[in-house]
């Protein structure tokens, strides 16, 4: 009996690990009033980390760590390069230096041009992000979050 309540607590803590590291969640932003038509706006993928919880810059530092990448783009609309904030360095048990990390929520901003000649009042963005997510004590594997979000073109 103990041996079964013993297991049950280790699958138990399994699941919760797992749900922990698929916690974080992705969102796209783009400034109130949408886009316009032969103008270049600003977009945001926002990424919001759970405390306990971090996933590696996109330069982490460490040859291990799996850098985060986020790559965007738009249906008939250009999309620029994305911009990586600086991460936090920060030192863990598990590696001799410190690595470069994120917490809380970041952002990652790039532009959404839209050509004068777009046919059509909505476009539809899509982001891709791949990161790793990690506590103080262990990395878990990599894993990609897809988010879409459809814009008013005026």
């Amino acid at each position: 009996m103990k041996k079964t309540i013993a297991l049950l607590i280790v699958l138990a803590a399994a699941v919760f690990a797992v749900q922990e590291a698929q916690a974080q969640t992705v969102s796209l932003r783009v400034g109130k009033g949408g886009l316009s038509k032969g103008k270049t706006g600003r977009a945001n993928v926002v990424m919001n980390i759970p405390g306990g919880l971090h996933v590696n810059s996109n330069n982490p530092k460490s040859e291990y760590a799996i850098p985060t990448r986020v790559t965007v783009s738009g249906e008939g609309v250009s999309t620029g390069s994305v911009s990586y904030p600086p991460g936090k360095m920060k030192k863990f048990s598990f590696s001799e230096t410190p690595i470069s990390i994120y917490e809380n929520q970041v952002s990652f901003g790039f532009n959404v041009s839209v050509p004068r000649n777009f046919s059509g009042n909505i476009v539809r963005l899509k982001a891709v992000v791949r990161y790793q997510p990690c506590t103080d004590e262990v990395c878990y594997s990599p894993k990609t979050k897809t988010v879409y979000l459809n814009v008013r073109v005026r």
